[in-house]
């Protein structure tokens, strides 16, 4: 069975996202989305929220599995019989941050490989950085994000 991780904060998740597991999903014989606990990156939403929201998104899927981590992603994949690591890449600037993790990757484990995919042309510019941006001002998010991710800004950024 071929297996690859797509991680992330997923802070929230968005349709970009999305498009990227669906897509995935036809290479892979099964995908785990692996939610990044990242403090780092202090996000708005909780590790299980964001769990939660990927489940929400991706319910009815076959060959799925989304959980949680906070160790070295290439333990994790290895851990999961991971044959590959799924990153999208919208931007050069990606590019660059995206390269050096995945060159760091295969110097860690060379038997896992590094997949980059391009988003849809409709979501090459989206990052959960600028959905919670327009979220906190009240635009309109709802082709962007899945349905429970646009309740739960909503829910945050009550007026």
């Amino acid at each position: 069975m071929k297996i690859a991780v797509y991680p992330g904060t997923f802070d929230p998740v968005t349709n970009g996202h999305i498009d990227i597991m669906k897509r995935g999903l036809k290479i892979f014989d099964r995908l785990i989305i692996a939610v990044a606990l990242n403090p780092k990156k202090n996000p708005l939403f909780s590790i299980q929220e964001r769990v939660n929201f990927v489940k929400r998104a991706t319910e009815g899927w076959e060959n799925i599995i989304v959980d949680s981590f906070e160790c070295l992603l290439i333990n994790y994949a290895r851990e999961h019989n991971a044959k590959a690591i799924i990153k999208g890449l919208r931007a050069v600037s990606d590019f660059e941050f995206e390269l050096q993790m995945g060159l760091m990757n295969r110097t860690l484990d060379s038997a896992i490989e590094t997949i980059f995919m391009l988003p849809s042309e409709e979501y090459s510019f989206l990052n959960s950085r600028i959905i919670k941006e327009v979220a906190t001002l009240h635009g309109n998010i709802s082709r962007l994000v899945p349905p429970v991710v646009e309740q739960g800004l909503k829910e945050k950024f009550v007026k």
